[in-house]
């Protein structure tokens, strides 16, 4: 069900559906599918076609492509959560018998493993996945292209591995792993792997005349866990949802921001461009927004799934033609219109309800050498280290219960925070990953490396 679409003010609506007019028109779709969710829910849909009086809903199955590709990550990182794997395994721990037996499952999700990103012609998308009905036909005699690790390099067999994983530890089809332990609880009812009316037809568009062609629908088989699924919308819509809030029935959402988290050494233009792939999601930077989610293609259908976690804003954008239209853009501006006509409204500012006084100890101004910093301690009870100047080496810090933090972030992830005391128990400097932080720039009285001029600061004479 879609949520009734005033949660949005009118001109918000009439923006957006102006902007997926255009793309329809100018992108030459037979017809194309949008949502936007807010704060968790779908408050807004709207569609185009070029045939009168069928106009897609929230309900209609478009075929969705890479997208699947973020599915099977989760199954992956149910695995991880439950024990069964770890992400530095190599795969042939828990999958032996392939040739790409060393790679990690790490490498995997993040496209880094080295492998071709397509398996062997013919050109899988367009034909029947019983040419390819083993793992060896999909990785072909010379699966790698490049060094593991080494370099992004996207590609279609390693989800194909991946989904092969999760039915060796499963003991079940991947496609029902999905179904239970994702699509049911979710309730995601109208995502499946093979087309379930009502569904568009997918169709190539003539790049040179206003005519169209059919595309064949096929069924992927051992590729299906990197392009198979059939959505919708509304599906779709509740899986951007669970993708920032998590689900404890699926996965948490520390997990989620895991995946959530760039995984990949990207491209020297992927740097330019600000794109970076994580564990089956691709962020994207937009202006001055950073955008999460992942885009999908098929022969016949283009889709996309885009977030925008600090504004609690997502899109939805689903067409069914090979190409001419840039869903990532749309679904880009469709985030950007809900974000800048209608803020977030953020929740009321409350003070902690307890707090240890000798982490309170900590607040104020530190100094690393010269370079001015402040210690907050933040209402979800992390402590942030961040520079005085803007710009520089920050990050959030998780309690340990042993007096010690971790770094979850920049610089300092994983690295351990704790204050360092003087004999009657005053705090003399906190050693973060070895550096000292005192409460004057080089204060003498403090334990700093290399000492401190017994002469003091001075001027020039």
């Amino acid at each position: 069900m879609t949520t009734p679409q005033e949660d949005l003010l009118p001109a918000t609506r009439r923006a957006l559906l102006h902007r997926i007019a255009v793309a329809q028109a100018e992108g030459r779709a037979p017809s194309l599918v949008a949502a936007v969710v807010r704060g968790g829910r779908t408050v807004w849909h709207g569609s185009r076609t070029s045939v009168d009086g069928h106009a897609p809903d929230e309900n209609v199955q478009y075929r969705i492509g890479s997208i699947t590709k973020t599915f099977t990550a989760v199954l992956v990182m149910r695995l991880r959560d439950e024990g069964l794997l770890d992400l530095g395994d190599p795969l042939e721990k828990h999958l032996p018998g392939t040739v790409a037996g060393e790679v990690t499952i790490a490498e995997l999700l993040s496209h880094t493993s080295g492998l071709a990103a397509e398996s062997p012609a013919p050109w899988w998308e367009r034909t029947p996945g019983s040419l390819r009905p083993e793992l060896a036909d999909v990785l072909g005699e010379q699966p790698f292209l490049h060094a593991a690790g080494r370099r992004f390099h996207y590609s279609n067999p390693g989800y194909t591995l991946l989904g092969a994983l999760v039915e060796k530890l499963r003991g079940a089809p991947w496609e029902e792993v999905l179904r239970s332990e994702v699509l049911e609880p979710l309730d995601l009812r109208r995502t499946s792997g093979r087309p379930r009316a009502p569904h568009a037809g997918g169709w190539a568009v003539h790049p040179w005349a206003d005519v169209m062609l059919p595309e064949p629908s096929e069924d992927l088989g051992r590729m299906a866990p990197a392009g198979q699924l059939w959505s919708t919308t509304g599906d779709l819509a509740r899986f951007a949802a669970f993708l920032v809030q998590g689900d404890d029935r699926v996965l948490s959402a520390q997990s989620l921001l895991e995946m959530r988290t760039p995984a990949a050494p990207p491209e020297s233009a992927d740097v330019m461009a600000g794109y970076a792939y994580c564990l089956g999601l691709e962020t994207r930077r937009s202006g001055e927004r950073l955008l999460v989610g992942h885009t999908g293609s098929l022969p016949g259908f283009l889709a996309c799934l885009t977030i925008g976690v600090e504004d609690d804003v997502a899109a939805v954008v689903l067409a069914n033609c090979t190409s001419g239209l840039q869903v990532s853009t749309v679904g880009a501006d469709l985030v950007r219109i809900v974000a800048e006509a209608e803020p977030r409204i953020p929740e009321p500012w409350r003070p902690l309800s307890d707090v240890d006084p000798s982490v309170l100890e900590w607040a104020g101004q530190w100094y690393w050498g010269t370079y001015g910093f402040a210690l907050r301690i933040t209402a979800d009870g992390l402590i942030a280290l961040e520079p005085l100047s803007g710009n520089g080496r920050r990050s959030r810090f998780r309690a340990n219960g042993d007096g010690t933090w971790t770094g979850l972030e920049g610089y300092y992830a994983g690295e351990l925070l704790r204050a360092v005391r003087t004999p009657d128990g005053v705090v003399s400097h906190l050693d973060v990953g070895s550096f000292v932080f005192t409460r004057q720039p080089y204060d003498e009285s403090a334990s700093v490396p290399g000492g401190v001029d017994p002469d003091g600061w001075r001027g020039i004479g």
